[in-house]
This record gives structure tokens, sequence and C-alpha cells, in this order.
């Protein structure tokens, strides 16, 4: 069952003749609703899959997969080696990094900014190593080096806004560093700049600061604790399972997190964002399901006495019907074809030469990210066909309700 006839008849019918020029306007016009639909489609799936990504990528490189922190405020962990090496028995734990954050003040020439400096322990390789890849000036190597001050990295923006180049020294000051008779009061510490980092992450770059665990240590004027432990893994879709037996192994007076928790609130707009985008273009699809259902409409009027002649000839009701059928998906299929083509190029094009820009201080990435994925052109182009099958079946049916011997009586 090939139905090569029905095919054969459907595609001389989209060609209309001269004098049957309005239906090949609205065909015309039929194509190209759908083509508008598919192409809108593809792109503003491509947005979001690009926003999404694009800061999952950037979360999951700078920041845990999974931690460990307090559950109540304290001086931190004591017996953070004994934990960090319990927590790297678990299964698809790749890196165990313990930690020290602390909310200070950098003063630098042009002027101060508060940010949070962040203190590694030595030996987290994995924690470096996902600093290395965004460092734009320096090295992690002068942390370990003789500088006549303690070594920190800065993110681009901080270091732009505060005056804060290679090499300089920067003030970081410490709210609550010494503790007085009189009740703590602020600290000050020189550091030496020995590298900036840039990630495309706004609030990372904006106010953070990496620099060696016992320095992050001096500055909040701790003994040797954290108050962190993180975690990296080799399948981040496993990080709640991991956060919980990391949470049972730690003990009452700490509890598990990660990625997916601390970032909930910016990944369910994402995912409402992507719900509602494809809710408002589809219907584009609406409209192109209007045009084709109109243009077929129009044809079976104009094609009586052809299907008269047709069912004259020994053509069955249902191959009628499949012709009508036919000729909407093949507008569906000819106008999804070319939304594909464009939707997919100009995505590319768009990305690669990043065409809109944004405020990072607002959007927290200096462009819009472009990912097309190869798995939406399968369900968005089998909707437009769907429609246009949907749109079809009214014309099909009344085709075959024409009266052969009505519409050939004055031929």
């Amino acid at each position: 069952m090939n139905f090569a006839f029905e095919r054969f008849v459907a595609r001389r019918y989209l060609t209309a003749k001269r004098k049957h020029a309005v239906i090949s306007v609205i065909t015309g016009i039929s194509i190209l609703g759908v083509a508008a639909g598919v192409m809108a489609l593809i792109i503003a799936l491509a947005i979001t899959n690009g926003f999404r990504n694009t800061l999952q990528r950037t979360l999951l490189g700078a920041t845990a997969h999974a931690a460990l922190l307090e559950k109540e405020p304290g001086i931190g962990f004591e017996e953070w080696p004994a934990m960090a090496q319990n927590l790297r028995t678990i299964p698809h734990v790749t890196s165990v990094s313990p930690v020290l954050y602390g909310q200070v003040l950098y003063s630098g020439p042009l002027q101060g900014q508060g940010g949070v400096l962040k203190g590694i322990a030595p030996g987290s390789g994995g924690e470096w190593g996902e600093i290395a890849k965004y460092l734009k000036q320096g090295s992690l190597e002068r942390l370990e080096q003789d500088t006549g001050y303690p070594g920190v990295l800065l993110g681009a923006r901080l270091a732009s806004r505060s005056g804060m180049l290679l090499d300089s020294i920067v003030t970081v000051i410490s709210p609550n560093g010494d503790l007085t008779p009189l009740g703590p009061r602020p600290s000050y510490h020189k550091f030496r700049v020995v590298g900036i980092f840039e990630s495309g992450f706004f609030d990372l770059d904006n106010t953070w600061g990496f620099a060696r665990l016992k320095d992050v240590q001096m500055v909040m004027g701790q003994p040797d604790v954290v108050n962190a432990i993180e975690l990296k893994l080799d399948d981040v879709s496993l990080a709640p399972e991991i956060a919980r037996q990391a949470e049972q192994m730690g003990g009452n007076k700490v509890g598990g997190t990660h990625w997916q928790e601390q970032n909930r609130q910016i990944l369910s707009a994402l995912k409402m964002d992507r719900v509602v985008t494809v809710i408002t273009i589809s219907l584009i699809q609406l409209i192109a399901a209007l045009n084709i259902l109109i243009s077929l409409i129009m044809m079976v009027m104009e094609k009586n006495r052809d299907i008269a002649v047709l069912v004259s000839m020994g053509a069955r009701w249902d191959q009628i019907r499949r012709i009508f059928i036919l000729q909407g998906l093949m507008i569906g299929a000819v106008g999804s074809a070319i939304g594909l083509v464009l939707g997919y190029g100009l995505s590319y094009l768009a990305e690669h030469y990043r065409w809109i820009s944004l405020d990072a201080e607002v959007y927290a990435l200096s462009y819009v990210p472009f990912e097309p994925r190869a798995m939406d052109a399968i369900w968005v182009t089998g909707g437009a066909l769907l429609v246009s099958f949907l749109a079809t079946l009214y014309p099909a049916r009344q085709a075959t309700k024409v009266l052969p011997a009505e519409a050939l009586r004055y031929e």
C-alpha cells in the first residue's frame, strides 16, 4: 500500500493552475505558517536549552556537586581530615574538598567591594583543577610560592571594579576577624593577586576569591577547621543520593545538600520557561493549521468535478479521502523541512557570532546562548505533522460527500 495514485493526484492539486491562483497563494501561506512555527519553536527551545546548559555547566564547574554543611553555625569541623577520608570511599565520588567560606571586604586601589573568600585544603586536586580551567591570568602554582604575602585568585569583574591587577596587593578585611574583650573587630590582611579567573557566571566573577585553606583560616581567626566539605562526582545526576549517603556518614551535626537543591529556583524557572515557550509558540502552528483547513476546503469546492470524474472512473471514496489528507501532510512536511533548516541555521549563527548581548549583572551571562538539540527536531516535526493531519480531516470528509451525478449533470 504505497498510495502512488493518491500521492500523484495530491501533488498535482497542490500546483494549481493560473485560474486557481488564490488556492496556490493560500497553500504557500500555509507552508510558510508551518515553517514559521517550526523555526520559532526550534529557536526558542535552543535559547532555553542554552541558558539551562550554560548555567548548569558553569555552576557544576565552579561549585560542588554535593556538600556537607553545618546544621547550626559553629566553629566548623575540627575532625575534617577523618571525615574527608571516609567520604572518599563513597562510589562515584571523584574528589573531596574541605573548604572554609567567609564574607569579606576586598579593598583595592579604586574601591572596596564585598565578596566571598574561599579557602581550599591542600591536596584538593579536583577543586583547584576546575578553577584552573577559568584562569585568564596568573597560575595556581604561585599560591605556594613565597611572594611576600599570601596569594589569592580573584574573579575578573571583582578585580576590574576594585582596580586590582595581577601582582597587585589587595587588603582583605574580615568583619569578625579578631576577638577582643569588647567583642569582635575587623581584621586586615594583605594578599597578593596571583591569578585572575573568568568563568562567565556573573556572581562568581563579581564576588569570589580563592586562597589556601590556612590563609583563609588566618583571615577568619579560626583554628584548623572547615565549615563545608564539597564533593565532585562522575555522574551529577546521582548528587541527591550521594548527599544523603554523605549526611549519614557525617553524623547528626551535619547536613547534606546538592547542586540541584541549592539552585532549585533558577532550575525551576528555566523549566517553567520552557513549558510556557512551547505553549505560546505552538499557537503559530494552530494558525498554520487554520490556513491548511481553509486551503483544502477551497480546493474541495474547486475540485468537485474532478472528484466526480475520479469516482466515475473507479476511484474509491477512501482514496479520495487520502488524496486530501496527503495534501495536508505534504504542506506540513515541506513547511517543517524549511522551518528546521532556518531554525537550526539561525541558531548556529547566533551562537557562533553571539548576536544577542545581555547585561551580565541582570542575566548572569554576557550573551544569549543557543544550543539546539537534535531530539527537538523529532517531536517538533511530529507535532507539526499531527496538527497538519488534524486540519485535513474535515476537508477530506467533505470531499467524500460530493455526488458524482450532480457534479457532472451540466458537463
